[in-house]
């Protein structure tokens, strides 16, 4: 039995502090953590108050204890997300972040207040394949996309974090293109992406555009049929044309991951049409 904010609650040995809480109705923020990773403790998003404990514990990765007593919110924990918050909003490009910027503000965050003068990440956008854009400056380095590249989905390793500090980025082996590294280009590193660093092309030339549009948008469940896995695939539809293709998180099939073909094999439905 563990208490969260006033409540007792039963949670097994192995759960988490945001599982539990979870499980009792009370939503902690998260930005590194995504149910089909493995949680990677880097935000600091999710910290919770632990009655006893010196600093404040990751809810994502903090396993729960008998009889221990947890603040989801108080003036130490708010204060902690608030920091976090003002610090990736003045460094860093949240403008296709809206979760994040709608925490910013609940949390009264001004990032404002570090002045004009201070550091923020300002690299190139970095096209050097037709099927997904990085634009780093709104890289928030959470490491989902690492970790989906990697042991969690993909096993490919295509990319990691490179540098330490603020030149920290995410980069390939040896800093190559996309192209020439080990990258097989299934796009999973896209979809779990919280921040729009790494962006499907179709949706950043509609959105340089001015043409995206998510209200006009309709997503439909469909089963892929390149093989016979059974991938589900949730194809985002404007126009008449489809924009983008993901996958559901919580499929026992997918977990959200596709290869190159289910995410990225669907231009030839908008390609001309064959001669009679």
């Amino acid at each position: 039995m563990i208490t969260i904010d006033g409540v007792d609650v039963q949670a097994p040995v192995d759960a988490t502090i945001l599982e539990a809480a979870a499980k009792q109705g009370t939503e902690v923020p998260t930005l590194c953590y995504l149910e089909t990773l493995t949680a990677a403790s880097a935000c600091r998003l999710c910290v919770v108050e632990v009655e006893g404990a010196r600093v404040l514990a990751p809810g994502c990765s903090r396993q729960v204890e008998e009889g221990m007593v947890i603040k989801t919110r108080s003036p130490r924990v708010d204060r902690a997300r608030r920091m976090v918050l003002e610090l990736l909003a003045s460094s860093v490009d949240l403008s296709l972040a809206p979760e994040l910027l709608e925490l910013a503000e609940e949390y009264g965050a001004a990032p404002e207040r570090f002045g004009e003068v201070r550091a923020q990440v300002q690299l190139p956008v970095n096209i050097d394949n037709g099927l997904y854009v990085q634009d780093l400056s709104k890289c928030v380095l959470c490491y989902r996309c690492v970790a989906a590249c990697g042991d969690d989905a993909q096993h490919t390793y295509a990319i990691s974090v490179t540098d330490r500090g603020f030149g920290a980025v995410i980069s390939t082996e040896f800093g190559v293109a996309l192209p020439d590294s080990a990258c097989v280009f299934c796009g999973n590193c896209v979809a779990v992406c919280p921040t729009g660093a790494l962006i499907v092309t179709t949706e950043y030339d509609m959105r340089q555009a001015g043409t995206w549009d998510e209200e006009l948008q309709t997503v439909t469940r469909t089963i892929c049929a390149y093989c016979g896995v059974g991938c589900n695939l949730d194809v985002h539809v404007q126009d008449n044309e489809i924009v983008k293709v993901t996958s559901p998180f919580d499929h026992e099939v997918t977990a959200g991951n596709l290869c190159i073909k289910g995410r990225f094999g669907w231009s030839h439905v908008s390609g001309p049409a064959s001669p009679d």
